[in-house]
């Protein structure tokens, strides 16, 4: 399969994008990784007219701490989060979802908050996002904005994100040192889409569960508690 025509944009700064996705509107996507975006254009289940390409945006390449807070910005790849930067119990749980992700082209490629934008229900991002209680920052005409995770994900790819807005970062609480987590994913062959799967945080304090965060993915909209 080949996508239908479009026009290829690719600007150098934020403000630039957000003109250009206030300009077209439904008719404008983001590419950023395209590991979601382009097989779905490929089979036409996507029909963008325009394409922003927000790869020559530097300003989006960045992965750091900030306050309690992992700061991921759009262009920061799956790969990035086995860097020494993402350390402790946060940095394990990382490293362990992008094991489950895919193949090594896609790691490299794809972009955590691509991930997020389409809210794909197999999308490994999305899961750990809403169980962590994550922060995702838009951009748009209107300034930025931040929205968290249990409000921004509204159904199966469906998100809060309006007409010219576009994801700049996500900002993932750190996890205390006694923290512990388990991630189970299901899928057919390793580096399939997952059918279903699922993530458990527990804070402890001698020897007890202080607090419980599960959420689970590929079963139906992204939910945690």
């Amino acid at each position: 399969m080949k996508p239908s025509p479009f026009v290829y944009h690719a600007p150098q700064l934020v403000d630039e994008a957000i003109e250009l996705l206030d300009r077209f509107g439904d008719d404008g996507r983001i590419l950023a990784g395209g590991q979601s975006l382009v097989p779905m254009m490929a089979f036409r289940i996507a029909k963008p007219a325009n394409l922003i390409d927000i790869n020559n945006i530097i300003a989006l390449d960045h992965l750091g701490m900030s306050g309690s807070a992992l700061v991921v910005g759009a262009l920061a790849r799956h790969a990035a989060f086995h860097s020494p930067v993402v350390a402790g119990p946060l940095g394990m749980l990382l490293a362990s979802v992008v094991r489950q992700i895919a193949h090594i082209p896609i790691r490299t490629r794809g972009t955590l908050c691509g991930s997020l934008a389409h809210a794909d229900p197999a999308s490994e991002w999305c899961m750990v996002a809403a169980t962590l209680r994550a922060t995702i920052v838009a951009a748009g005409k209107a300034g930025r904005r931040d929205i968290p995770a249990a409000g921004f994900f509204q159904g199966i790819m469906t998100t809060a994100l309006g007409n010219g807005d576009m994801i700049v970062e996500a900002h993932l609480p750190l996890l205390e040192e006694d923290s512990r987590f388990g991630l189970y994913e299901f899928s057919r062959r390793p580096g399939d889409f997952a059918i279903a799967m699922s993530l458990v945080v527990l804070r402890m304090s001698d020897s007890r569960i202080v607090e419980a965060r599960i959420g689970l993915g590929g079963v139906e909209a992204h939910r945690a508690g």
